[in-house]
């Protein structure tokens, strides 16, 4: 007699419930009888006991009407923080069996279907559950990037899988392939089905005439200290008066749910001045269920993963905003947000500038591997000749923002300074110097 299996997924935004949800109805989990299927739900906000739950997001009952059971895993670890604690080594035994008594998993075998497997909460439970399978999922573009660091080999063997939404068509991600693990597409039109069950469960907003015609995505950039509050501020105004250009007279802005109230009455103002209808949606949904209710013409952005569902999924047009400056910005190069920016600037026109060839999924994966190798050459030194080739061709003014040319130095790549040495390797070599000294 075979042990029932335990399922448990765990999920820190509704974009990733939906995505496993869509995983399990298209069967990538196998029967629902086959296996009792938890939902573990971590809140990494700042202030989680102030942030908006996922159980009050707009669609959280019909993706979570997947799984037999939701627990709260900040409630499980506190007074500690989800997006920061990771267990002692020699208390791991001891938290696997209080967690299986706690939740009830007697001794079975387990799967863990998680998030970003380098950082908690994700790694502190694969850290907890130490043999049980693990599956990873991504829910947006960082899945098309390196991992931010290598997994030790006695996790990396347990990884089964990478499970990812298909939002640039034909491009394979690059993530966790230093490990061998290999990558499954859920099925757009499984995502898209989800997708409508949450708008269904998400009041109308803004519909009949005069129904906004251009959503607005807000990121808080400023939270992430990549543009300061002001900056971000302005970055609104020039998507509603592109927006305005385009010739949109009702807008809807969407805030980021921890942006600063200020953001939209400053918005506010530059509607007025634009002789724009500006709509603020602070309840808390899916920026998905707007497309589904509003159908708008144009949705504008900076870097959302969003933006992308937009496009590939409810064929609306898109258009960027800002992302020459994040390239700029973005600190260290390994920013794990650096692929998201380069996605977006490469696919997406921008907000009434000039037209440009499209790049197809073939020349965006060369670039992306070019971007990758030099954000963790480390870790995937294999991509080295392929990231030296399309720099030697494809290196030039249009595609030199994503590069930094200290970086190419660095790594000794075209594009960087010939001859030079860095400064590391020049103080290495002077320490030599002085310890063989006669």
């Amino acid at each position: 007699m075979h042990e029932h299996r335990t399922q448990i997924f765990e999920v820190s935004t509704l974009y990733g419930a939906a995505t496993l949800a869509a995983a399990l109805d298209a069967g990538q989990f196998g029967p629902r009888s086959a296996a009792r299927r938890i939902l573990l739900v971590a809140n990494n906000a700042a202030v989680p006991e102030t942030a908006t739950q996922l159980s009050e997001m707009h669609g959280w009952t019909p993706v979570s009407a997947r799984f037999d059971e939701v627990l709260d895993y900040n409630h499980e670890i506190r007074p500690h923080h989800p997006a920061a604690w990771h267990p002692k080594g020699g208390d791991v035994p001891l938290l696997q069996r209080l967690l299986r008594r706690a939740w009830g998993l007697g001794d079975g075998p387990l799967d863990l279907v998680v998030e970003s497997v380098t950082a908690p909460p994700a790694k502190a439970l694969v850290a907890i559950f130490a043999d049980a399978d693990v599956h990873v999922y991504a829910d947006g573009l960082m899945s098309y990037g390196p991992t931010r660091e290598r997994l030790p080999q006695h996790m990396a063997c347990r990884v089964q899988r990478l499970l990812h939404l298909d939002l640039v068509p034909g491009l394979a991600p690059l993530l966790l392939t230093e490990h061998g693990v290999p990558a499954e597409v859920v099925p757009n039109e499984a995502f898209r089905a989800v997708l409508d069950e949450v708008t269904a469960a998400t009041p109308a907003v803004g519909g009949g005439e005069g129904a906004p015609t251009a959503v607005l995505l807000g990121q808080y950039l400023a939270a992430l200290n990549i543009l300061g509050q002001a900056e971000e501020e302005a970055l609104h105004e020039r998507m509603l008066r592109g927006a305005a250009a385009a010739g949109h007279r009702a807008v809807l802005f969407k805030p980021h749910p921890t942006a600063p109230a200020r953001y939209s009455t400053v918005l506010q103002k530059a509607a007025a001045d634009a002789g724009v209808t500006l709509t603020v949606q602070e309840e808390p949904m899916l920026a998905e269920a707007l497309y589904g209710t509003l159908r708008p013409g144009l949705v504008v952005g900076c870097f959302s993963t969003a933006m992308l569902t937009a496009a590939t999924l409810y064929g609306i047009p898109v258009a960027r905003v800002g992302t020459g400056t994040l390239l700029e910005r973005l600190a260290p190069y390994q920013n794990s947000n650096r692929i998201p920016v380069t996605i977006v600037d490469s696919l997406v026109p921008e907000l009434g500038g000039p037209e440009r060839p499209a790049r197809d999924a073939a020349q965006l994966a060369g670039l992306l591997t070019a971007v990758g190798y030099c954000m963790q050459a480390d870790n995937h030194a294999r991509l080295r000749p392929s990231a030296q080739e399309w720099l030697a061709v494809h290196l030039d003014a249009a595609t030199r923002p994503y590069f930094k040319r200290k970086r190419l130095t660095a790594l000794r790549l075209p594009g960087g300074n010939a001859g030079r040495v860095p400064n590391a390797r020049r103080a290495l070599g002077k320490v030599r110097r002085v310890l063989t000294k006669p």
